[in-house]
């Protein structure tokens, strides 16, 4: 699924899916090798955007002005940063405690790059 990701996810090199709740990284594909410490800490790195304390205050910040105290989802659902070379996009999936990184060149088309990250979810998912 993480194979079938890359290939259509335009100018994508890379793709790992994390689950947050165990701070493991269940799968990761890449079209190179990459560096050990950088896979080693994707997890860590990936639960730190989305779980940090001070994202889950904003989080409940924005759930409390809206009213949603009760709600099981999370504010934040995608992040996506941009480095000097690359794009990197966070999905967060439907089980609010999963999530997949989709790594491609700075060159690619970010809407394009979004949309099939995006439509990509559903064959991880079903992978799990």
């Amino acid at each position: 699924a993480l194979q079938t990701a890359i290939s259509s996810i335009p100018e994508c090199l890379a793709a790992g899916y994390i689950d947050l709740a165990s701070g493991m990284l269940l799968g990761i594909k890449s079209v190179d090798s990459q560096p050990n410490e950088v896979v080693e800490l994707l997890a860590a790195a990936t639960a730190d955007l989305y779980q940090g304390s001070n994202v889950v205050l904003i989080e409940n910040i924005f759930k409390k002005a809206r009213g949603l105290k009760e709600d099981p989802r999370h504010y934040f659902q995608e992040i996506i940063i941009n480095s000097d070379n690359l794009i990197h996009v966070f999905i967060r999936g439907k089980n609010q405690e999963q999530v997949a990184c989709f790594v491609c060149r700075k060159s690619a088309n970010l809407g394009m790059a979004l949309t099939k990250a995006r439509s990509s979810m559903a064959l991880l998912e079903a992978a799990i």
